[in-house]
């Protein structure tokens, strides 16, 4: 770059400038903050994902689900209306199965809430008929269903399944865009960690530097040292922060399995979610060294 070369010397080549750099190397703490960037990059985008499978999962399940309630005090009047609408229902081409669920069921459900032994006649409980439909439940869908059961069974309530876990779709979107936040602002901490350790490099060995230069060094030949020896760092910090990643993803997986909920045993990673996740320490090596190279090139571009 415009460079002096001391007189009967050859320009030096990338090895000989490496050996009178010796303090390029970015060592210390610098493997170990990538390591924790990865780390916590890897849990972040595995909970992302896991989120998002949460999501398919339920949304897949419950896009064709409809619930029929049956809200009738009279316990003989519920069970006719329950017998009526099922037999209507069965019977429409929208609709695939139908299914009553029992009152045993029922009862074990509320029993956390209401106790053991709930007297139905004090405390009645409405009639429930699980429906699938062909296709996702609309609402034109639901007004055809309404009418039809609005003689035979005057006390039925449809609503689809979805609409119920509206929230809990609302929250688990909300979720998803910070994990993603937080996958972005960890690789731009990981860059500014690569550039603040990259100047204090260069401050470090600007004397020898600027020999290099005299000698017929180029700005490329040191940028070049310096980036080998951030991505030596970042390739052993991805190393260290993979592994520390896959573990914590591991760990919270099995306590998660271990609550039994339905929705949570949809949130299980799928091969491509792994091959994404395992890319992560390698997009961290990139950026690590693209981060060097541009930083020492800038700054010795403004070196005398």
């Amino acid at each position: 770059m415009g460079r002096k070369t001391a007189r009967g010397l050859k320009p030096f080549r990338g090895e000989r400038a490496a050996q009178l750099v010796p303090q390029a190397r970015l060592a210390g703490p610098m493997p170990w903050v990538i390591a924790i960037m990865v780390t916590l990059t890897v849990i972040a985008a595995a909970g992302g994902l896991a989120l998002n499978n949460v999501a398919s999962t339920a949304r897949a399940e419950l896009a064709g689900g409809v619930i029929v309630q049956i809200v009738e005090a009279s316990s003989e009047e519920r069970s006719r209306q329950a017998v009526a609408a099922e037999a209507l229902l069965a019977e429409h081409p929208a609709v695939a199965s139908t299914r009553r669920v029992p009152d045993e069921e029922l009862d074990a459900l509320l029993e956390p809430w209401l106790g053991v032994g709930t007297d139905n006649e004090a405390v009645p409980m409405p009639a429930l008929i699980d429906v699938r439909l062909r296709e996702d439940a609309t609402e034109e869908t639901l007004d055809t269903l309404r009418g039809i059961l609005e003689a035979a069974a005057p006390a039925a309530r449809i609503d689809a399944q979805s609409s119920w876990l509206a929230p809990v779709f609302s929250t688990i979107s909300s979720l998803q865009w910070l994990s993603g936040a937080l996958v972005i602002l960890l690789g731009l901490t990981s860059a500014a960690a690569v550039w603040l350790a990259a100047r204090s490099a260069l401050g470090t060995n600007r004397d020898t530097i600027e020999i290099v230069h005299l000698l017929g060094g180029t700005d490329t030949q040191i940028a070049r040292i310096f980036e080998r020896s951030i991505g030596f760092d970042a390739t052993l910090g991805g190393a260290v922060g993979l592994a520390l990643g896959l573990g914590a993803v591991l760990f919270l997986g099995q306590e998660f399995s271990a609550l039994g909920s339905g929705m949570m045993s949809g949130g299980g990673l799928g091969s491509l979610d792994w091959i994404l996740i395992a890319i992560i320490p390698f997009i961290a090596v990139a950026i690590a060294m693209l981060t060097a190279r541009f930083t020492v090139v800038s700054a010795l571009r403004r070196m005398l």
